[in-house]
């Protein structure tokens, strides 16, 4: 009975050893999240208030959509196709920008293509095409240089200040949920 009493000690003490290392690592992790989150390079893109770069260029449909043309609250959106969250998100976002106030005109959509595998980002452009206007390959590089994107998926509202100058008014725009006029 004694080597009973004994053995369950050791085991009870050996799983409150281990309850207190888990919490250490738990709060140690929660540290460093913190930590990465609010390093200032661990944005994706712009941030808000952040102004927009000049930029020029052509929607797969051959359409131009320069810097000085958004007049208006445009939400921007960079996908890639070899990102897993990216098509993840597609489909909700394409639900989302069917809801914008100014509809396909009011939004854009850039696909991120390998420059040795443009063809990957079709099913991407073409999800997106009834919706947005879409650029892809050199043109999306040109915005999303522009935006200063090093991550994906990301999704922007940008829109004009008083000023004139082209200003990101949020980088967590919120896709499940339908889009409303800004007031």
């Amino acid at each position: 009975m004694p080597f009973v009493i004994a053995t369950l000690v050791l085991v009870g003490l050996l799983c409150a050893l281990d309850l207190v290392l888990t919490v250490g690592v738990i709060k140690r992790l929660r540290e460093h999240t913190d930590l990465l989150a609010n390093r200032s390079g661990g944005r994706l893109s712009l941030g808000p208030g952040d102004e927009v770069g000049e930029f020029s260029v052509l929607t797969v449909d051959g359409e131009p959509v320069r810097h000085d043309m958004i007049d208006t609250e445009t939400v921007v959106a960079f996908f890639s196709p070899t990102c897993g969250p990216c098509k993840e998100k597609l489909p909700t976002f394409v639900e989302y920008a069917r809801t914008v106030p100014g509809g396909r005109g009011r939004v854009v959509a850039v696909v991120a293509t390998d420059r040795d595998d443009a063809s990957a980002g079709e099913p991407m452009v073409s999800a997106l095409a009834p919706v947005a206007r879409v650029l892809a390959g050199e043109e999306a590089e040109q915005l999303a240089e522009a935006c200063k994107v090093q991550g994906f998926p990301v999704v922007l509202k940008v829109n004009r200040s008083t000023d004139g100058r082209l200003l990101v008014m949020t980088d967590q725009v919120d896709v499940d949920r339908p889009a409303t006029a800004s007031v």
